[in-house]
């Protein structure tokens, strides 16, 4: 992003150099082309900063991973407040929407109102009711204390920015630059939109409408009527290149060299079903492979209790019965791409739609579809253990006991293979709250914690709220938890 940055900043300096300069201004500016920020550039820098975003600590809060070099808040779930960090971002896409008008850009208009959506839907799953109708209005119309949107009116206009996005790129043949995600492919920009629209209607499963939205018959039309993945290639993802503020996010990332071991949870749940998966996560453990147990002998994989103080897992961690994330996430400067929004999540999507009587469908096509395409992506960037994750092993992967998808299972089953599925690909990756969302909507995966501990809910609101927008904050506490601010309220989304 940074370079994205210092190209505007030089774009900037140029334009106040032409300016105190008239002659050359009139010499060199062409009429046709205004002296505005290009909205390709724009697109570059967001894609860039959106796409990439992952953090470690949400592994600790999925069970994925342990901290042994101090205490987690997330591994513990004693997180407290947030931050609206995320309205930065929101600035970058009004500003690429204010250039895109301009110009009269469209297709440039439809994918700032995705980047919206997605923003403002992390808003709103983190806090509850969050600045929606009056936000990012300071410059404009001089607003600098905006109101708090109920959650269901930012769901709603969620769901209304993707569908107007969608709409927009439907028989729209311009031609974009600046795209590092999709190359300037605007259907494959509509299939990540209608997939991302399925993904905030799921999680809304306990819901019936949101703002005049029927729940179930939107995602039914949007999964009759719209075009929607068709495999991998269409993956919403970013691919890192091995140079500056290029690389993967994690290279050369000191916590995972010494602090960060895979979680015990975890290893089970791969172990348990006997998915290779496992070995493109992380490495055998230390006692594993000095009694030089195979790569592919899932006895040798281990990791920390996370419902248990870090000294003890410290302890087990000495005696070389934990393992660590694969090398390959922190010293490979690519590694795999960052997935947004990929294949494997929307056919899970599909499936969990058919068992709830959505749609119609073969469940079982969608749910193994989906695996076979995970296998395919860690059989393509998990190289040193490739041979482990092929068609075969795919194959027989699905068929074991605890994975099969079959006619007899009932729908409360279906469900939970459906959702660990969702789970299992998740690790380090882009779509951060996901999982736990889905755990708090459907109770899977189970996330091992300490007697006593409940999962909290939310994140309470960031301080800087409270200093400059008292009014609005404690009018949105009063509607939506009679006044308090905790993790443990439940959200609308969730009731």
């Amino acid at each position: 992003m940074k370079k994205y940055l210092k190209y505007i900043a030089a774009g900037a300096a140029l334009a106040f150099t032409c300016n105190s300069c008239i002659d050359l201004e009139e010499m060199n500016v062409d009429p046709n082309n205004p002296t505005t920020t290009d909205p390709a550039l724009l697109l570059t820098g967001l894609s860039f900063k959106t796409f990439e975003e992952s953090d470690a600590q949400v592994c600790h809060a999925t069970k994925q991973l342990v901290l042994t070099s101090g205490e987690s808040p997330y591994q513990v779930y004693k997180w407290t407040r947030g931050g609206f960090g995320y309205y930065s971002s929101l600035r970058d896409v009004t500003k690429m929407k204010e250039e895109a008008e301009k110009s009269n850009e469209t297709a440039y208009e439809a994918l700032a109102l995705f980047f919206e959506a997605h923003y403002y839907y992390m808003l709103t799953m983190m806090f509850g009711d969050v600045p929606c109708s009056e936000a990012l209005q300071g410059e404009t119309n001089e607003l600098y204390q905006p109101k708090y949107d109920s959650q269901e009116t930012v769901l709603s206009t969620v769901l209304a920015k993707l569908d107007e996005a969608n709409t927009l790129l439907t028989d729209n043949n311009s031609i974009i630059s600046g795209d590092i995600i999709y190359g300037g492919d605007l259907l494959k920009w509509r299939r990540l939109i209608n997939a991302y629209r399925l993904r905030v209607l799921m999680s809304l499963s306990n819901k019936q409408t949101v703002g005049g939205i029927d729940v179930k018959s939107t995602f039914a039309r949007i999964f009759r009527d719209e075009p929607l993945m068709t495999g991998e290639a269409d993956n919403g993802q970013l691919v890192f290149l091995d140079q500056q503020d290029d690389r993967y996010p994690y290279f050369n990332d000191s916590d995972f060299g010494s602090g960060r071991y895979m979680d015990s949870t975890y290893v089970a749940v791969l172990a348990t079903r006997k998915d290779p998966r496992l070995f493109a996560f992380c490495t055998q453990t230390p006692a594993a492979e000095k009694a030089g147990l195979a790569v592919d002998d899932f006895a040798s994989y281990d990791g920390g209790d996370p419902a248990i103080p870090y000294s003890l897992v410290n302890d087990k961690v000495s005696l070389g019965g934990c393992s660590k994330p694969a090398t390959r996430y922190y010293q490979h400067p690519t590694n795999e791409p960052m997935i947004l929004l990929g294949y494997t999540e929307q056919q899970l999507l599909l499936a969990e739609a058919v068992v709830r009587g959505w749609i119609s469908g073969d469940d079982k096509e969608f749910y193994e579809s989906a695996v076979r395409a995970s296998f395919r992506f860690y059989e393509k960037y998990a190289s040193s253990v490739a041979q482990y994750l092929g068609e075969d092993a795919a194959d027989t992967y699905l068929q074991g006991d605890k994975v099969a998808y079959a006619s007899s299972l009932t729908k409360e089953q279906k469900i939970e293979r459906i959702i660990l599925q969702k789970y299992i690909p998740t690790f380090l990756q882009g779509s951060m709250w996901m999982p736990y969302y889905d755990q708090l909507r459907t109770g899977y995966p189970e996330f091992r914690r300490a007697s006593g501990v409940s999962l909290p809910y939310r994140w309470m609101y960031p301080q800087d709220e409270y200093n400059n927008n008292a009014a609005s904050v404690q009018a949105a506490l009063q509607s939506q938890f009679g006044g308090n601010d905790r993790t443990s309220d439940p959200l609308w989304w969730i009731k």
